[in-house]
């Protein structure tokens, strides 16, 4: 079957360097063949383009590829974009507008927001405020089957772009750029993003925009930001790329998932929309749990009523299984270290961690030998989770919350990990993100539980 693929060029701030820019765009035809477009973010002008400029605006020299830029970031460069809705400033140079959606002949869609973030109301003309972002997000998920666009162009970086992702050197993710691209990026799924301003280049590892096991599959967002044209550092400012347009895709292929795809950096953040009036005490923040499956067969999630287990049939207590070897864990072992233990229940004990992480890392540990929480009986399951009552209560008393995990992999007994961590410090937000990063330095890929579900049914 025949499908549109249309090649694209991207480029960083220009700053009125048009001689650069186009000399460069000529350099690489000559080489690679023809260009549909190329798409500018960031500045186009700059304070000195006035004479660059005339050349061009007067048809003395012509751009070699249908050229289309963003409009102004600040009030010195406001002049030279007449019409607010967009318009045509010279021969192959077109000014897209303040926002809104441009489709090309094959179908491709490319969405844009001009200027920067207003700081003040009313927004300054070189701005856009929380209005023309609702505004353009309205107009494109009011679409019926609306499931992304192709591309997103915006001048500033979105807020936060760097969570869960490679590093993007010396910028500063968590200060730089603005919450309401993040906000509009999130909304619209762009298959590519770029942005410019920070005279920088950084392609970010690409972001799933769906939540693993609670939402089919879709496409992936690469950001890519861009650095300023003809820059001394010789960073990147010019991106070439081949796309076809979602819409002409086989569904399949679009939703195929890259080996370094990362969890979706605006998560958090809309999370967050709806602004409560108070932080959450460390009693009502709701706890988050991740599995790492090293089988990759992942079963089916039923649906879960928050209770320990389903309606259908209470789990029998049974006989633990025996040990294959020697056991450090079980209680009745000659190799248990019992300097360590704290305390001994009906069905669990409490020890100290033989090599902790900190101080008062304690492990919860069945006394008989069972490999992991899926097989607990109702009974050490109900006494494991007293265990973590009454250590939650005993933290909170010093100032910290936990952080808890089980390893199960090529060990014979169950041992629930509790390492402290200090409450003022650590939101569970935080703790997720660190155990995301981790994972992504270490290729492995976490899946996030719904909450109130029973792992035994994941």
């Amino acid at each position: 079957s025949y499908r549109a693929v249309s090649r694209r060029l991207a480029c960083g701030d220009v700053e009125g360097r048009l001689e650069a820019i186009f000399g460069r765009v000529r350099a690489i035809q000559a080489k690679s063949g023809r260009f549909d477009m190329l798409l500018c973010v960031g500045n186009f002008f700059g304070s000195t383009s006035e004479a660059e400029w005339a050349e061009y605006r007067t048809g003395a020299k012509k751009a070699p590829i249908p050229t289309f830029v963003l409009g102004a970031n600040n009030q010195d460069t406001l002049s030279y974009f007449p019409d607010v809705s967009g318009c045509e400033l010279a021969e192959n140079i077109t000014y897209l507008g303040r926002r809104g959606v441009y489709s090309g002949c094959s179908g491709l869609q490319i969405a844009y927001l001009s200027g920067t973030e207003a700081q003040q109301q009313p927004a300054p003309a070189h701005s856009f405020s929380a209005k023309d972002v609702a505004e353009l997000k309205a107009s494109l998920l009011s679409t019926p089957n609306f499931r992304g666009v192709d591309i997103l162009l915006t001048s500033p970086w979105p807020r936060d772009v760097g969570t869960f992702a490679n590093s993007a050197g010396e910028i500063d993710t968590k200060k730089c750029g603005s919450k309401l691209v993040s906000d509009l990026a999130a909304s619209l799924k762009p298959r590519y993003h770029f942005a410019a301003l920070e005279k920088a280049y950084y392609e970010r590892l690409p972001y799933r925009n769906h939540m693993v096991l609670q939402e089919t599959p879709q496409h992936v967002t690469r950001f890519i930001a861009l650095a300023d044209v003809g820059n001394t550092s010789k960073k990147k400012y010019l991106y070439a790329f081949s796309i076809v347009p979602m819409s002409s895709m086989d569904p399949a292929e679009l939703v195929k998932q890259p080996q370094d795809v990362t969890e979706n950096p605006y998560r958090k953040l809309r999370k967050e929309a709806p602004k409560s009036k108070a932080p959450l005490s460390a009693e009502e923040e709701p706890a988050r749990q991740f599995f790492f499956d090293l089988n990759k067969h992942q079963g089916k999630k039923r649906p879960s009523d928050g209770k320990e287990r389903g309606d259908s049939q209470p789990k029998q207590a049974k006989k633990p299984p025996q040990p294959t070897g020697p056991c450090w864990f079980c209680l009745a072992s000659p190799e248990v270290e019992k300097h360590l233990v704290v305390s001994i229940g009906t069905h669990c004990y409490l020890a100290l961690a033989k090599g902790g992480l900190s101080p008062d890392h304690v492990l919860i540990l069945p006394i008989g030998h069972y490999q992991s929480v899926v097989d607990l009986s109702s009974e050490v399951l109900e006494e494991v989770t007293k265990y973590k009552a009454a250590l939650k209560e005993f933290f909170r008393s010093k100032g910290k919350r936990y952080v808890l995990f089980e390893r199960n992999y090529r060990s014979q007994h169950l041992q629930l990990q509790v390492i402290p961590v200090p409450l003022d410090l650590c939101t569970s937000e935080d703790i997720k993100e660190a155990f995301i990063a981790q994972a992504q330095e270490q290729q492995i890929e976490l899946l996030e539980i719904p909450e109130h579900s029973d792992i035994a049914q994941v």
